[in-house]
């Protein structure tokens, strides 16, 4: 792996991961919709270029063929927010990223590494149990899990390999979505009431730094047609991360567990494991939640 070409560069993940592949001295072609980057600096291995992933036709038109070795895919509409129940956005999104695929194998590229989500999991958890009601909140994570068994098929028939890095909550320094870490650390700071659910259920999150590196190490190492958990390595039930994150960052803060109802669906910890990407890519975390948190905090702080 030498030259890789990354959607969804300019944006959170996105631009950790060029990041990283350039310190590693890596060639990256980043692709986003802005005109001009605003999170990415200039780089002499970084060429940033427009690009409107739903208009495939272009993408192969003005990149050039024969020269990349691995496609990286972040760029997905209506990641967080309100979008995220769209149902026509999250339906395009998953046949835009099948697209993506397709153009990477015409592109010369030899890998397509694409961005999952362990909500994947929780939403077969809720489909194929008897009885449940899964509400929209799950349509995202019906998307992600679409476009990857349909990458999975056609990926085969079209002669690519595909590596499946699955995040479980990403966090850190330069988020702005109302994710749960971000909102948490939000009332803390402004000191408001800090209302959970039980917080029984269980959970992970990943400082964003260590997603990059985990992508990047899926990418150079990952086994094809493989998925690969990115997680802390230290899942557990919710109420202990945000009883870690009030130490971290606001010890004068007091949660409230059990006022507001519980309605998802609860994994076992199992579902979280790391094994595979520590076994078969070399990955360890860097950044414990304790120390990711304070840091967000702290940059919140500033904006």
């Amino acid at each position: 792996m030498e030259k890789v070409i990354i959607t969804g560069a300019d944006g959170f993940v996105g631009s950790y991961t060029v990041k990283h592949f350039l310190n590693e001295g890596k060639v990256v072609l980043a692709l986003d919709m802005g005109s001009v980057a605003r999170r990415l600096e200039a780089h002499p291995n970084l060429t940033y270029m427009q690009c409107d992933i739903t208009n495939t036709q272009a993408m192969l038109e003005n990149i050039e063929h024969d020269v990349y070795d691995t496609f990286i895919h972040f760029a997905w509409a209506g990641s967080a927010g309100e979008a995220r129940i769209d149902y026509n956005l999250q339906m395009q999104n998953a046949l835009n990223t099948v697209e993506c695929m397709k153009s990477a194998k015409e592109l010369g590229c030899s890998r397509f590494v694409c961005a999952g989500s362990i909500m994947e999991y929780e939403v077969e958890a809720a489909i194929h149990t008897q009885g449940s009601k899964p509400g929209m909140g799950y349509i995202y994570g019906m998307a992600k899990h679409i476009a990857h068994c349909m990458c999975k098929s056609v990926a085969v028939n079209i002669g690519i390999d595909l590596l499946w890095p699955m995040i479980t909550n990403a966090y850190g320094v330069g988020e702005f979505s109302p994710r749960f870490v971000n909102t948490t650390l939000r009332k803390i700071i402004n000191g408001e009431t800090l209302q959970f659910t039980a917080a029984t259920q269980n959970y992970d999150f990943v400082y964003v730094s260590d997603v990059a590196k985990a992508f990047y190490l899926v990418a150079e190492k990952g086994k094809p047609f493989c998925e690969y958990m990115i997680g802390s390595g230290d899942a557990k039930p919710l109420k202990n991360f945000i009883l870690e994150m009030v130490v971290s960052c606001g010890p004068e803060s007091t949660p409230l567990f059990g006022d507001i109802p519980f309605t998802g669906t609860n994994m076992s910890l199992s579902t979280f494991s790391i094994e595979a990407i520590k076994n078969d890519c070399g990955f360890v975390p860097d950044v414990t939640f304790g120390e990711g948190t304070k840091m967000t905090m702290d940059w919140l702080k500033t904006i």
